[in-house]
């Protein structure tokens, strides 16, 4: 009976595979963040607030992480009508705009960068006819969550487009034999659908705009106070050969994260069960 019962698997079997799962884990994320947190009490409570309240690294926190949560609203919503468009409906070059979306995970992130900023530079291609208009992108927040947007795009799309491709076309024609207008289609049948995959598109495009450095240091323009994210602020204090610094501003960076992140994770668990609950 015991034989009937069991699982076979090509896998080892659960206490062999958990051990490997929790040692690897251990090896290639818990032990880094542990050594940053015991690198940082080696400076001492004082000192860790004394670097971390500084106005250059607190203006940098709130450039970093407000940018990112810019870059992943605008995101949330052009990939969701992104992945609609290539899940919905037949165009001519349709495999390229789709391979397209994928370019900013090959491209190297310098070479993102310096694009950028040679389109939206005053004297660049598109930066040249906005200047006149009094708006100015390059070396300012603004280019930032350009950098952002365009590194975090793809997360949001690729995490969408399956559940879109997923959708059961026979409740919307339900739907619609019931007398609901497209709208309403929309928002009770198809959006609910998409709000989890939609919630960690976001959290996924929010993490990797985060901690994005080789894109934006180009376009920022990094004048103090103004275009100075906080990955800058560590590479600098490195420079300086501040290595409790910089570890102390990253462990604050990895802190805003964790907590961030968890909220997310909190609200998607939340639209999951609200939306099985109605199914």
């Amino acid at each position: 009976m015991k034989l009937l019962n069991r699982q076979h698997s090509v896998l080892p079997g659960f206490g062999l595979s958990f051990g490997l799962t929790l040692f690897w884990l251990l090896l290639i994320v818990l032990l880094p963040f542990a050594a940053l947190l015991l690198k940082t009490a080696d400076m001492g409570w004082a000192a860790f607030v004394d670097t971390v309240s500084a106005e250059r690294v607190v203006a940098s926190l709130k450039l970093s992480f407000g940018a990112a949560g810019v870059a992943a609203a605008i995101n949330i919503v052009m990939g969701f009508l992104l992945a609609w468009v290539l899940v919905r409906y037949p165009f001519p070059g349709k495999r390229l705009v789709d391979a397209l979306v994928d370019l900013p995970f090959a491209l190297p992130t310098a070479v993102a960068g310096i694009a950028l900023t040679t389109l939206y530079a005053p004297n660049g291609w598109l930066g040249q006819h906005l200047a006149p208009l009094g708006l100015k992108v390059a070396f300012t927040p603004l280019g930032i969550v350009v950098a952002l947007t365009f590194v975090s795009l793809p997360f949001v799309v690729r995490t969408v487009q399956p559940v879109l491709e997923d959708l059961e076309k026979e409740l919307e024609e339900a739907a619609s034999c019931l007398g609901a207008s497209r709208f309403q289609i929309f928002r009770r049948v198809i959006f609910p659908a998409t709000v989890p995959a939609l919630i960690t598109g976001g959290a996924m495009a929010f993490a990797r705009a985060t901690g994005e450095f080789g894109s934006v240091i180009f376009i920022a323009g990094n004048i103090p106070l103004v275009s100075e994210i906080a990955p800058l602020i560590i590479i600098s204090k490195l420079d300086q050969y501040d290595y409790l610094g910089a570890t102390a501003v990253a462990v604050v960076m990895l802190a805003l994260s964790f907590a961030i992140l968890f909220a997310i994770n909190a609200i998607q668990w939340w639209a999951s069960r609200r939306h099985g609950g109605k199914r």
